[in-house]
Parts: structure tokens; sequence; C-alpha cells
């Protein structure tokens, strides 16, 4: 069990969410500012999507990451920067005509999804190890392993920490075969996503088993979507994992309160810090990560 817990803010996100809360940070002024406002907080580590500012949609406009970036680094905030590379893995089918791509379809392959993280460099960047139904109707996400192959090595080659998105037990197989190939320097990191149809379900009893699977020594985190997300807090910090919160994942800090980044940061902290637990700087973060202050 770590020490220290590093709580993450995982600050936006790509999902149709902008609609549903003011609080929801668009512009990369508004990402920004989030950020600062969340390592106040408390948080070590800010996870970063960017959005179209005219359309609010997710995008991989390598401009507004940067933006993004520089921002947060002008204030002179000490904060791991995490960045999404999971943009360019969605495929929408029509089911009538599978071989047809519909509207929504952003599919690139492996190494199109990284030149941000080859122009910025972020301490971490995001790997999501593997294929899945994405929610109810026909939005798939696509990631092959062949594809996370070439991504893995391209982000080794850079130096960037990568962070092992685990959305099922399958994809925590594949992951350990990545380390397993030499294409993960040790110490992995992981992060264990709970909720999101149809990954794994959040069930404390099959975050246990996934906790289980995980080699020897690596870093872990682990998060739940929606309503479950704070009671996710506690549960993992409990067995031994660093937390995320975050518009990304839920809106609310209780029944019908709508929250910001920094308040659910701020209550991820009083959860954590109520069990007896220490919450991570950045520099902690760092060392226990295994990350070099860039």
């Amino acid at each position: 069990m770590a020490n220290e817990v590093i709580v993450t803010a995982a600050l936006t996100g790509a999902g149709d969410t902008t609609g549903k809360s003011e609080f929801v940070p668009v512009t990369p002024e508004q990402i920004a500012k989030d950020a600062v406002e969340a390592a106040e907080a408390g948080a070590a580590v800010v996870h970063i999507h960017v959005r179209n500012v005219e359309t609010g949609q997710g995008s991989r406009d390598t401009a507004l990451y940067r933006e993004v970036v520089e921002r947060i680094k002008e204030t002179g905030t000490d904060v791991v920067i995490n960045l999404t590379a999971g943009m360019g893995g969605d495929l929408f089918i029509d089911p009538d005509d599978p071989l047809k791509p519909v509207d929504g379809t952003d599919l690139v392959n492996g190494l199109e999804r990284l030149p941000h993280v080859e122009e910025l460099l972020p301490d971490i960047c995001t790997l999501d190890c593997g294929s899945l139904n994405f929610g109810d109707g026909s939005q798939l996400y696509i990631s092959t392993p062949d594809m996370l192959r070439a991504g893995a090595k391209r982000i080794q080659e850079l130096g960037v920490k990568p962070e092992l998105e685990i959305f099922d037990t399958g994809n925590l197989w594949f992951a350990k075969q990545l380390l397993a190939e030499g294409l993960l320097d040790a110490p992995p990191l992981f992060q264990l996503c709970a909720g999101i149809p149809w990954g794994a379900p959040p069930e404390p009893g099959l975050l246990q088993a996934m906790v289980g699977m995980l080699p020897e020594g690596a870093n872990w985190a682990s998060f739940a979507i929606g309503r479950n997300q704070l009671r996710w807090v506690g549960l993992t910090a409990a067995l031994g994992g660093n937390v995320r919160v975050g518009l990304e994942d839920n809106l609310y800090l209780s029944k019908g309160v709508k929250a910001s980044n920094a308040q659910l940061v701020e209550r991820a902290v009083t959860i954590v810090e109520g069990m007896g637990m220490p919450i991570a700087t950045p520099d902690q973060a760092r060392e226990q990560l295994g990350l070099q202050k860039r």
C-alpha cells in the first residue's frame, strides 16, 4: 500500500456533458483554470482532454492541447500533466450495413493518436488497452493489439509514462503482455475503470479481483463513473490504490447538486484523509510513479 494517495482530476473528457452542466470546461482557458483550481484543492495529477471551442465536442487538435498546457505552466502551478491519447478510436456503424462507418466516427491508427504527446511530452499519457462496445447502440471503441503495440513502443521511445486504461479483465491481461514484451517500462501504471457500459461493472469484488491480477510492483488507480464516483474513492483507497475524480466521469457532488472539478477533488481529499491516509503532493506522486520532473 502506498504511503500517500495520489488524487487525479479528470477535468472534462469528451462525452456529451457540456449541455448537462455549466461547470464542464470547454475552452483551453477554462480547462487550464480548472486544472489549477484542482491542483490547489489537492490533485497531484490533472488528466486533460480538449474540446472544439465552437461545438463543445472532443478534439484531437494539438494546438488546443498546447494552449492548455502552456496556460497551466504560466501560472507556476506544480501539477503532473496527464494527456489523453484515447481520441481517434471511435467507430459508429450502421447495424444493417456494418462495413459502412456513420457520422461520429473518428478512427485513426495508434500512432496518429499521439501527435500532441510527441510535441508536448507530458509526464503521462493514456493508453486504452482494448476495444469494447461503448454504451448502447452501435458505437465501438477500437484499440487492437497491433495498434497498442505500436502506440506503446512510440510512447516508450518518447520517455512518457503510459497510464494503462483498463476497461475489463481482458484489457488487463493484454497490458501484462505488453509488459512481458518489453513495451512498457517498470513500474507500470494501471487505471482500473469501472461502470463504463459495457466494460467492467462497478462491483467491489471485481475491483478486488483485478487488483489481484496486477503485476508485482505496479502502481494503480481506479475510478467509477456517475453516482459511484465518490464511494469508489473510499473503496479504492482501502485496497491500496490511488484515486480519480472529476467532471469527465461525474457531474454531481450529491444528488441534484452539480459539482466543479475543485469541489470533487476537495471531497476526495476529505474521504481519503478521513480514512487516515495522507494525500500525495506532486513531487510525491512523481516519486511513486517513477517520473522525472519536466
